[in-house]
């Protein structure tokens, strides 16, 4: 995990549709392996993946919003999920640009972009440029580094 410091970071609340301050979440990386099942931790904390078409919301069709499992920032509502073909939930844009990071990864003799949850710098997954129109983003995702709450 890279360094992450402590301060404030501007994240967009769906359910007020505000944007809001919240501190960022730091802790050591002890604290988290305590808190986190050993292949969650493996995920969002050591940039693991998830076994193709694995995932728990690979196939998921509910209506509602994928949060970060690690701190409860809002992601990805269910309107943006399409199916990808790859093994892992994709989604076409997140709830805000604000809610995520995206980061050069070279690891694995691959040139990608990370995404990372903004708030608690979790790894989540890799975005790529051959989504579906209109935005052609696919945010790759592992089900792991991801809560669901359904939404009427």
């Amino acid at each position: 995990m890279r360094n992450w410091e402590a301060g404030e970071v501007k994240i967009f609340d769906y359910k007020s549709e505000t944007e809001v301050t919240v501190d960022r979440i730091v802790k050591p990386e002890e604290e988290y392996g305590k808190q986190l099942p050993a292949d969650v931790f493996r995920i969002v904390r050591e940039q693991g993946t998830e076994t193709p078409f694995s995932g728990k919301y690979v196939d998921h069709r509910q209506k509602g919003i994928y949060r970060c499992v690690v701190c409860g920032t809002d992601l990805f509502l269910s309107d943006a999920k399409f199916e990808s073909g790859t093994g892992w939930p994709s989604f076409s844009q997140p709830v805000s640009p604000l809610n995520i990071l995206e980061e050069s990864d070279m690891s694995g003799g691959m040139v990608r972009t990370e995404v990372r949850c903004a708030r608690c710098g979790s790894h989540l997954g890799h975005v790529f440029d051959d989504g579906p129109k209109p935005t052609g983003m696919r945010y790759c995702m592992n089900s792991a580094a991801l809560a669901f709450e359904g939404i009427p």
